[in-house]
């Protein structure tokens, strides 16, 4: 009997979780990728490999892209999108918000995200079409609320504060209640679904930081764009007036 794709999802990404979890607190050394602050660990590829092997015998039809590196192309029309350690510096230099995380999606639109924060043993599931759930519990669907009542969160690496986009994040920053700036963008997802924080946005975000957590996000009734501002695109997820604002304010320039 075929396991269901949420099934699948929650416990790849538990076990994946669990796996970098191990390797950290034996530990583990690093890599630069882009700059000092965007790493990568040997728990980043085996956690990936360990969801690819299992997603190549369970769904041998379908694609799958990884963070570190994984391209197989499959002829179903769906695809595996990973994120092995989301939050890896965070993960590196001993914090505790960092997960796993996968995404689904066929032709259309993304089916289904998972996440695992192993520091609370929770695995998160949800999608357009599919509740989202905290280890099998439905979570409560978020409240709605204006920019200026919400908690945003975000993320900006400090040479894009001059310029354009720098004014256009100024933009969508003024209009909110109080900023967090946490480095994980999949578990600032989980935060927005649980109700601490109300919406977030980052330029550039790669289809692994944004489709996991965004999946869930609309699992409670939140909302999930794109727009483009100051020639980058930006991702906005959370409570839906609160996202209509943000993509307002960085569109206003």
């Amino acid at each position: 009997m075929t396991v269901p794709d949420a099934e699948l999802a929650g416990r790849l990404v538990r076990e994946a979780g669990q796996l970098a979890a191990r390797m950290r607190s034996d530990g583990l050394g690093s890599q630069q990728k882009t700059n000092v602050a965007d790493i990568v660990t040997a728990a980043d590829h085996a956690a990936e490999a360990l969801i690819v092997r299992a997603l190549r015998e369970a769904r041998p039809d379908d694609s799958i892209v990884g963070e570190e590196g994984t391209d197989h192309v499959g002829t179903s029309g769906r695809t595996w999108v990973i994120d092995p350690v989301d939050g890896t510096y965070n993960f590196f230099r001993g914090m505790d918000w960092w997960c796993s995380a996968v995404a689904l999606t066929d032709r259309d639109d993304v089916l289904l995200g998972a996440v695992h924060h192993p520091a609370r043993d929770e695995v998160y599931v949800g999608g357009p079409d599919l509740p989202s759930t905290r280890n099998g519990e439905l979570l409560p669907r978020i409240e709605d609320r204006p920019l200026a009542e919400s908690c945003a969160s975000t993320y900006l690496h400090p040479p894009f504060y001059a310029g354009e986009v720098g004014a256009a994040f100024t933009r969508a920053v003024d209009g909110a209640a109080t900023l967090r700036m946490l480095g994980s963008g999949t578990m600032d997802h989980l935060a927005v679904a649980r109700g601490q924080m109300d919406v977030l946005f980052q330029h550039s975000v790669p289809e692994w930081d944004w489709l996991p957590g965004s999946a869930i996000v609309r699992g409670v009734g939140g909302a999930a764009r794109r727009t483009t501002a100051a020639g980058v695109v930006w991702s906005v997820a959370g409570v839906p007036t609160a996202v209509d604002e943000v993509c307002a304010a960085l569109d206003a320039g």
